[in-house]
């Protein structure tokens, strides 16, 4: 073996009802004295819980989807107006990547409470939208310094919102197994966190009040993100960053859509990936699986996602989320750009075309249907 792995470093307490007396224990640490929340109006009350122990001095709430730069600057200019020397960011992926906005112009420590399993927390990747353009990066200013998980503060996530955020942290894991800076560690990190959320994504369907579920797909989510850190961005995450970023779509329910279409079209190129995925899957799904007969490693893969997918009752038509045909030429030229030179399959305007097409109208997702030589 012959890799180079960075292991970026964080502080994580987990611990279901322990958020207030984690972020408690975190403001003491850092002896921050002028502490900023960042929260959408609709986490308030979760906000409320989260710092219930500690004194906050200033409460954002203007979060918005794919961060728009006015919105970050709106929100670092409340950062610096009120000499905010920590921010608590509770909520999902935009709280978390408002709080990376603000972070990455003025070095503020972050500690971000998730009560999604989007996985911003765990990585130190920022992104910012612009006119109809997203860019992301990578700075260390932005990896919060500690991640508190708290189940209790997911139980209020409705089930469709929960399957649609658990999706996205799955995709991270796939993505990690094939981008461009993939290694044997983060592989193993994401065909884990794999195996978590195959397992946790059903139990929180089944019985939504369960913390149990919950708590197995905030783990596998975490791992998810850890893994994604480090291998980078596939070309799951590069057609999604134009959808969310081009065409506003929503952020998890398109990764969620997405994600069967990629697999399909990259899993016969990256077969030793296929199989550690196929294996991450059955094992989390448990022995009543109905797709482990296959010998072909994508079909496999492809079809146990499908199953776990069916069982979820996922997102499958990225029509339902505003997103039409007319829309596509657009996506491909600018997916086509951003794909990453080392994807296992070849991208091309033809393959990616196809990909969006089937996405679009919901077809079942198959690799003879997708896979390119």
């Amino acid at each position: 073996m012959n890799f180079e792995h960075i292991t970026l470093g964080q502080r994580v307490l987990f611990g279901t009802g322990k958020a207030a007396e984690h972020v408690a224990k975190e403001v003491a640490r850092h002896e921050a004295r002028r502490v900023m929340c960042i929260s959408s109006e609709f986490e308030r009350s979760l906000a409320d819980k989260a710092l219930a122990s500690i004194d906050v001095v200033l409460w954002h709430s203007d979060v918005v989807q794919h961060v728009p730069v006015e919105t970050a600057e709106k929100a670092r200019k409340a950062a610096a107006d009120g000499d905010i020397d920590l921010i608590v960011c509770v909520g999902g992926g935009s709280t978390t990547g408002l709080a990376k906005a603000v972070a990455l112009t003025s070095g503020i420590p972050i500690v971000a409470v998730p009560t999604t399993y989007a996985g911003s927390e765990a990585t130190n990747v920022w992104g910012l939208t612009e006119g109809a353009t997203k860019t992301t990066g990578v700075d260390d200013k932005v990896l919060p310094a500690a991640v508190i998980y708290d189940a209790e503060l997911t139980v209020g996530l409705p089930v469709a919102l929960s399957v649609a955020s658990g999706l996205n942290a799955l995709a991270h894991c796939v993505d990690s197994l094939w981008a461009p800076k993939a290694d044997p560690i983060n592989q193993a990190l994401a065909a884990e966190g794999v195996r978590a959320l195959a397992d946790g994504l059903p139990r929180i369907a089944g019985n939504p009040e369960g913390l149990e579920g919950r708590e197995t797909a905030l783990y596998g989510a975490y791992l998810a993100a850890v893994a994604f850190a480090s291998a980078g961005s596939g070309l799951h995450h590069k057609i999604c960053h134009v959808l969310g970023g081009t065409f506003n779509m929503p952020h998890a329910e398109t990764h969620a859509t997405v994600l069967p279409y990629v697999l399909a079209f990259n899993g016969p190129a990256a077969p030793d990936a296929a199989a550690r995925l196929a294996g991450a899957l059955r094992s989390g799904m448990g022995a009543a699986s109905a797709s482990g007969s296959r010998t072909d490693a994508a079909e496999e893969a492809v079809e146990l996602l499908n199953e776990l997918r069916s069982r979820l009752n996922a997102p499958v038509s990225l029509r339902d989320h505003g997103f039409t045909e007319a829309d596509i030429p657009e996506a491909v030229r600018r997916i086509v750009k951003a794909a990453p030179a080392s994807n296992p399959a070849a991208v091309a305007e033809e393959s990616v075309t196809a990909l969006l097409h089937a996405a679009l109208e919901g077809q079942v997702p198959a690799v003879r249907a997708l896979a390119t030589t």
